[in-house]
This record gives structure tokens, sequence and C-alpha cells, in this order.
């Protein structure tokens, strides 16, 4: 059974997926994205696929009956998809050369330009589950791809304070943000011409990067081939940086935000938003986990264990060495 359910408290919808129940967890000498697994081609560089338990589709059962109009759901319109980043089982996303990662770009701006056709969905969302500590059932480098009928409501929360700041002072807060980073230093890991990864003044993970585009881009549709190259290498080289914290696979979510489609609501929001990639690390420590625990989870207060401006250090010299 899938269905959304409404949420009148939050004013948004939880996706009940029960078919996400049989999905595999870590299969012991099977991966279903290799390419001898028969579910993938046998040869591709990255590669879009259907997910096979999806909680969301284009062709939606209808929702369950309830005897009490208090309680209201909506199919569960939409598209879950994979997103295969290398044939290779064991290869890192650092240890993908810049030009494998422009073609993953290249396919995050295919399936944005085409899944924004369809008007039922609203807003497009590319992400990444890395590592067990994040809840990773199949190793495979791969991330995914939801498109929801409904802009979520992190984004809209983040969409909404944007629209307030340029409504209050004419301009992008996103822009507002990374003057004043820059200007600061003190936070900055890397820049390129295109973009600029920093952990934010406020950001609630030790190691919580973000990228933001430096000029006002609102999704990929937006990218051009520079963009395309710029992305690619800050890519590369945070996530390098990350491995080379504790010498090993760094857990992480990596979240793409970008700006909604087919709304009324966010029609002007590329006056106002920014592209960006916002990161959630985990880890607090080599072996101790940063838990999002009743504070967070509970009252949406975030509670970050170290001072970004330690932790900076700690990334920049992991990327000094992961770049020598």
């Amino acid at each position: 059974m899938k269905e959304l359910r409404w949420n009148p408290l939050l004013r948004t919808y939880t996706i009940v997926a029960a078919n996400r129940q049989n999905r595999p967890n870590l299969p012991k000498g099977w991966c279903p994205f290799c390419p001898s697994s028969g579910q993938v081609p046998e040869n591709f560089t990255v590669h879009k696929h259907d997910n096979d338990f999806p909680c969301m589709s284009q062709d939606p059962m209808g929702t369950m009956a309830v005897s009490d109009p208090f309680f209201k759901a909506m199919q569960s319109y939409g598209k879950c998809e994979v997103i295969l980043y290398s044939p290779e089982h064991d290869i890192t996303f650092p240890e993908l050369s810049v030009a494998h990662i422009e073609e993953l770009v290249r396919l995050w701006k295919e399936r944005f330009e085409e899944l924004r056709q369809d008007d039922n969905i609203k807003y497009i969302f590319p992400f990444e589950n890395r590592g067990e500590a994040v809840g990773v059932t199949i190793h495979h480098p791969h991330g995914q791809l939801y498109a929801y009928p409904f802009v979520p409501l992190k984004l809209k929360t983040e969409l909404d304070s944007c629209k307030d700041f340029h409504t209050e002072h004419g301009h992008c807060l996103f822009c507002e943000m990374n003057t004043a980073e820059q200007k600061a230093k003190v936070r900055i890991i890397t820049e390129n011409d295109s973009f600029v990864s920093y952990l934010p003044y406020f950001t609630d993970y030790p190691f919580g990067a973000f990228i933001v585009s430096k000029q006002h881009l609102g999704n990929f549709a937006e990218f051009e081939e520079k963009h395309i190259h710029d992305l690619a290498v800050i890519l590369k080289n945070l996530t390098g940086a990350f491995d080379c914290i504790y010498d090993k696979p760094f857990p992480y979510m990596m979240c793409i935000h970008q700006t909604p489609v087919n709304t009324v609501e966010y029609a002007d929001s590329d006056t106002y938003f920014h592209f960006h990639i916002e990161f959630y690390p985990p880890l607090r420590s080599e072996t101790a986990i940063k838990y999002y625990a009743s504070s967070e989870m509970g009252a949406w207060a975030a509670a970050n264990t170290m001072a970004v401006e330690e932790s900076v250090q700690i990334i920049r010299k992991a990327l000094e060495k992961f770049m020598n």
C-alpha cells in the first residue's frame, strides 16, 4: 500500500510505502546494480534505473478508505529513480575522474529537464545516502532521485525564508550568505569559478558542508558546460577531503536543493533562490556518531557538537592531503 497522508500539524505529507519493507539489505555475493546482475546495462558510465521499490510512481494506486473526513490522503504520484555512478562496484565517488563526474551532473540535468515536463511533479530532489551509518542497503556507488507531487517541508521553509529576505532587502539570501562567508574566510573549504564550499556559520553537523553556486543559478536546467565542470571538480575534492578526515570512507547524506517546478506559489523562485548542495555527515569523531535525537527530531532544535571554526581546520587539512 502506498499513499501520501496529510499531516495538519506540519502542513505537509507523510509518504506511506509499505512495499519498501521488502527491499534488499546489504545482499552478500550479489549486487543488482552491477552489470553482471542482468538488472542494468552491460556497459554504462552513469545510468538512471527506475527504483524497484518506489514510494511514489507515475501510475499510483488509490488511497485507503477512511471513515472520518478529518483524515486526508492523496495518491502517491511521483517518481523514484536510482542514479548509478559507475559500473564498478567498489569504486568511491572521489576516485571517479572529473570527466566521469561531469557525466553524472549531465544525467542529473537530463532527469530534471525530463521530469519537470510532468505537470503533476512539483519538486525534483537528487540525493545520496552513503554508508551504513545513514542506512545504506546496497554498497554499489549510487544516489537516488525523488520527484514529489508537493514541495517538501524543509525546501518550502528554505524557499519562504529566501522569499521573505528578498522582499525585505531586495536581493538574494544565498548571495548575502556567500558574501558574508567569503568575507569572513574562516569557514571556507574550497571554491572555484562557479561554486564555493563552506561550513555555514549555523550548520548543525560538525562537517555539514554546503556547496553553493556563485552565480544566480536556480536549477540544473540553467547549467552550462562550465558549471557542469566546476561542480564535478568541487564534488570530487570535497568528498575526497571527507574520506581523508579519518582515512576511511566517510558516511554522509548529500541533498541537492534547487527551485521547484510547476508551482504557482514559487513561480518566481528563480529570483530569490539558489542552487546548492547540503551535506549531512553523521560522524563527530572517528568512531562516534552525532545522532539526530529528541531535541533535533522532536523540536527541530539542532545542536552541533563542534564549533565549525574548529572542524573546518580538520577538513581543510584533509583536502590538502587528498589533493597531494
